[in-house]
């Protein structure tokens, strides 16, 4: 039997300079590999690659979400270092009416990244 470990998403960017603000300068993820359309971040189990294509970006902007057990931590740091990325639906923790505890970021592109915490 076959054990998944871990969901790559992949994004596209009409420039991925977008990316990289909102992945590696904003959620802190590190540079893992980069060419000239192409850029894995990851850090810890969580990884993205960014793709530059315009055609593809154009379609879809799509909303991502990373699971942590410490979102006051998460937010803290986020929030202290780029309030710039606060998505303005949801730009602070915010208990949701299925539990859990959420924010999100998004990028001038609209891609939105939620961070969630079902710790209670």
């Amino acid at each position: 039997m076959e054990v998944l470990t871990i969901l790559i998403p992949k994004v596209f960017y009409s420039d991925v300079a977008v990316g990289l603000d909102l992945f590696v300068d904003g959620i802190g993820l590190h540079v893992l590999h980069r060419d000239d359309t192409l850029v894995v971040a990851g850090r810890n189990q969580i990884k993205v690659y960014l793709v530059e294509d315009s055609e593809f970006a154009a379609r879809d902007r799509p909303e991502l979400c990373i699971e942590t057990d410490d979102i006051e931590a998460v937010y803290a740091d986020l929030a202290g270092r780029r309030p710039d990325l606060l998505h303005p639906s949801l730009d602070r923790v915010t208990r949701q009416p299925w539990g859990p505890r959420e924010f999100a970021l998004r990028d001038i592109s609209d891609v939105c990244v939620i961070f969630r915490d079902w710790s209670h």
